[in-house]
């Protein structure tokens, strides 16, 4: 990313992200000032400021390109980010860059608020879904989560509670949503292969599967979202590529539940385990791609994973299952494997996706888990069934 000083026009403001480069030409009235020790006053002072100002060009590039390239909420987030980021950098002045950030979302049609507690500026933004692990404030019923809380560590909002900033923008209406269904191109100059490879039926399968740290960058501070909503984040156009035809290609000839059962033990040996605090330091749930791009990965990543995989090769229906200190998936066949599953009137066969003492088959439950209670927290059924 940079910009350079476009002569008697204002900032030019290029974004390398996505494949596409984003371009505009920001006008020099939307420089507002915000100082480092900043008020309520100040803020609603350059929002009066910019809001005069001849921002619209931004506006229309970013809507424009959202549209184009059918951004999801939190993929256009990101990109705005990267606008504010050049505007305003992030660590020169903190809070113009959220500032920048707010104004775009809200001239976009989002709702979002800022706060303010002990010269911190909180930004918040409506939304209807369920979201954990970030704070929360309500407004008339309305649920208004954080955006950028990760900026501010070992923060608890709790003990000073900010204060809402009042400057009420008629047309910022819209709740923002961090569903993912559609995951843009990124830049192919930031592609990386990763090898990994697993035994089944005494032979080894290797991959070289294509990411893109990019799009790692992108999901950084995700939050804790629904598991429908994670499950269904679908992988990026290169290593759907590099994969899911090689996994075809493998299972050719296989049965559906001996396919299946390859998927189960791809998803449950080609990764090594290890616990989300231990590898981050807090609970957080990897979409299918970032499972595939980490190093490590738990339980819920590996139910994530072997969801898609069984979801796109297969369409079979599937629950999840999820236990006070694991998670775990059924699939529904035509004729139930081992110990069933009865949920709804429809019978499912466990397929353990994550490693166990055990070397469980398809229908086999861990031990440890036969008596103990747990919640269909996901149950998918295929449109087409």
């Amino acid at each position: 990313m940079f910009f350079t000083a476009v002569k008697g026009q204002g900032q030019q403001v290029r974004v390398d992200f996505y494949k596409d480069p984003f371009i505009v030409t920001a006008d020099r009235s939307v420089s507002v000032d915000i100082p480092q020790q900043f008020t309520a006053a100040d803020l609603k002072k350059g929002y009066a400021a910019i809001n005069a100002s001849n921002y619209q060009p931004i506006i229309d590039s970013l809507l424009g390109y959202k549209q184009e390239h059918q951004l999801n909420d939190w993929l256009y987030y990101q990109l705005i980010r990267r606008v504010a980021q050049q505007l305003s950098p992030k660590e020169t002045n903190y809070a113009r860059y959220t500032f920048y950030k707010w104004f775009m979302l809200n001239k976009s049609g989002y709702d979002a608020r800022l706060a303010l507690t002990n010269n911190k500026v909180i930004f918040y933004v409506y939304n209807n879904e369920d979201i954990r692990d970030i704070p929360y404030f309500m407004i008339d019923g309305k649920q208004f989560v954080c955006l950028n809380i990760h900026d501010y560590a070992n923060t608890n909002l709790n003990d000073d509670p900010p204060i809402p900033v009042n400057i009420p923008i008629a047309a910022a209406t819209k709740a923002f949503s961090y569903k993912v269904t559609l995951m843009p191109d990124f830049m192919p100059g930031h592609d990386i292969e990763k090898q990994m490879s697993f035994e089944y039926d005494h032979k080894t399968y290797s991959f070289k599967v294509k990411l893109n740290t990019d799009q790692q960058q992108a999901f950084n501070n995700y939050p804790g979202v629904s598991f429908e909503t994670y499950f269904n984040i679908p992988l990026s156009k290169e290593t759907y590529g590099s994969l899911i035809p090689l996994l075809k290609k493998n299972m050719k000839g296989m049965d559906e539940k001996k396919g299946v059962d390859y998927l189960m033990r791809f998803t449950r040996y080609a990764f090594l385990y290890e616990n989300d605090n231990d590898n981050f330091g807090k609970e957080k749930r990897l979409s299918p791609g970032e499972t595939l791009a980490s190093n490590y990965s738990d339980c819920d990543d590996r139910a994530a994973l072997f969801f898609y995989l069984v979801k796109e090769i297969y369409n079979l229906p599937m629950i999840a299952m999820l236990y006070p200190t694991h998670i775990t998936m059924a699939v529904e066949f035509s004729k139930p494997v081992g110990d069933p599953i009865v949920y709804k009137g429809k019978t499912y066969s466990v397929c353990e996706p994550t490693p166990q003492l055990e070397n469980l088959p398809i229908g086999q439950m861990s031990a440890k888990l036969k008596s103990t209670p747990y919640h269909v927290v996901y149950a998918y059924e295929p449109m087409s069934k």
